[in-house]
């Protein structure tokens, strides 16, 4: 739909507010479950995002969730437990007897339950196997077996399937039969009877092909795909690249054993997002991260603590720069004035370079091997903005020390021309540091967000004084 087709139809609803009274859907659902309207309910939740039942939900206490989703068909108590929060879906796990959490187990999402089972301690998984299906208890044990870290952690079973020697006719008959307890049916996974991938097709073109058209003559067999072992960031990156809906997985055998959807890269992408800024800003990510409310402050006190007193630590180094130097900063006490503007100009300048480069090295926008190429390309920005912030630096020292005490042997022209030259070295150097670290760190096989912001604010200060120093010794005879 054309922009401007959509902003007019916005326009009109926005302007119906007038003759219809405008329903917040939380109030609407506390109206019916409270005034014990189950039928309306069960009509009215065939019409509400998923997310917005469980928002709804997770403000109300166990005992009445429990009620609210006993009220459902189970098609729905499963689907809207699976987008409940792990921390909820734990809560009323204790709640309910296991015979009837296994009907809402089986009727789960895949790859959702099998991340609840790993959660579980084995003492309940063990109580609740025997009561479940037993496809349903092969499949979560399945699914189960594969590391969180790679595409069979993250992958589901919820797909849809037709073998290659079908009619279109009699494909669409397997997927109308299957569909009912499919999530994603964009895709059709064309196998041979040993549940080889042999190829892809869509929907639509079963749909229009005729009756009898067999499915290898319109199947493609130019996909994408990964493996089981695959990391599922690289996954997720995969799907991000093709635009896919879901990426089928596969075993070492070729055959197909699950597919990762968009909703599930989605996750990842967010979990490296938020993994990649902690470490940026120097915390210490832990494996069951829960919401910042959630989580209590002894948790947060551990993921903060280690790099703070690690950087503490080497900061002592800055404290011994400057008492080397006591002297100097009392024969020109201006010195010390401008020495703020010398470490936060350094750590900007850095932290800039870093995340640049970083945000380069993720996308795979750049190679460990261009290493050259990007600290010259840095060392030409940088040349650049020095010149702008030493020609500002040196108006501002003129215009706020004009009137300062400084030894008769000096004007504060020759002290303002130091201290911007040394600010103008300072941003060059933190500049290469901060692009070169990441690509050294990275090189060495670790994690390039891990010396991000706080490790290179605290190696720019250091390098940063001993060029503040350095350069006022040698120019002023100090």
């Amino acid at each position: 739909m054309p922009i401007f087709n959509r902003l007019n139809f916005l326009y009109s609803i926005a302007n119906m507010t007038d003759q219809y009274e405008v329903v917040d859907n939380k109030d609407r659902l506390q109206s019916l479950f409270a005034t014990g309207k189950n039928e309306e309910l069960l009509e009215f939740i065939k019409d509400v995002p998923t997310v917005e039942v469980c928002e709804y939900l997770e403000e109300k206490e166990e005992k009445d969730i429990i009620e609210f989703l006993n009220l459902l068909s189970l098609e729905d108590r499963g689907r809207i437990f699976s987008d409940l929060d792990l921390e909820n879906q734990l809560k009323l796990f204790h709640k309910y007897d296991k015979l009837s959490f296994a009907y809402i187990f089986e009727h789960m999402y895949s790859d959702i339950r099998a991340d609840l089972y790993q959660e579980l301690d084995k003492s309940d998984q063990i109580e609740l196997l025997p009561f479940l299906e037993k496809s349903v208890r092969e499949d979560v044990i399945h699914l189960s077996a594969y590391s969180p870290d790679t595409a069979g952690g993250i992958m589901n079973t919820d797909f849809a399937t037709v073998v290659v020697h079908m009619t279109a006719s009699q494909a669409i008959a397997k997927i109308r039969k299957d569909a009912p307890s499919q999530k994603m049916i964009y895709y059709i996974y064309v196998v041979d009877i040993n549940m080889t991938m042999l190829g892809i097709v869509s929907l639509k073109n079963l749909i229009m092909a005729d009756p009898d058209t067999l499915v290898k003559d319109i199947m493609n067999e130019n996909y994408v795909f990964a493996t089981v072992d695959e990391d599922k960031e690289d996954v997720a990156n995969m799907i991000d690249k093709y635009s896919l809906v879901a990426l089928p997985i596969l075993n070492p055998f070729k055959q197909l054993v699950g597919i990762v959807a968009y909703d599930d890269a989605l996750d990842v992408i967010q979990d490296e997002y938020t993994e990649d800024m902690e470490k940026f800003m120097g915390i210490v990510p832990s494996e069951n991260d829960l919401d910042y409310l959630d989580t209590s402050s002894i948790q947060h006190f551990k993921k903060r603590i280690t790099w703070v007193i690690t950087l503490a630590v080497f900061s002592i180094i800055s404290g011994m720069i400057i008492h080397k130097y006591e002297g100097i900063l009392q024969k020109l006490i201006i010195l010390a004035l401008y020495m703020p503007m010398m470490a936060d100009t350094g750590g900007n300048s850095g932290s800039q370079s870093a995340t640049v480069v970083i945000r380069a090295l993720a996308l795979d926008e750049i190679q460990i091997s261009d290493w050259l190429k990007i600290l010259w390309k840095e060392a030409k920005i940088s040349i650049l903005v020095s010149m702008c912030i030493g020609v500002l630096a040196f108006a501002k020292i003129l215009f706020l020390s004009s009137d300062a005490q400084v030894p008769a042997q000096y004007s504060i022209v020759t002290i303002a021309l130091v201290i911007s030259g040394a600010l103008s070295l300072q941003v060059i150097s933190s500049t290469l540091i901060g692009a070169g670290l990441p690509l050294v760190v990275n090189r060495l096989g670790g994690d390039p967000a891990v010396v991000a912001s706080p490790a290179i604010t605290t190696v720019v200060d250091i390098t940063g004084l001993l060029i503040y120093f350095g350069v006022v010794t040698l120019t002023l005879g100090l």
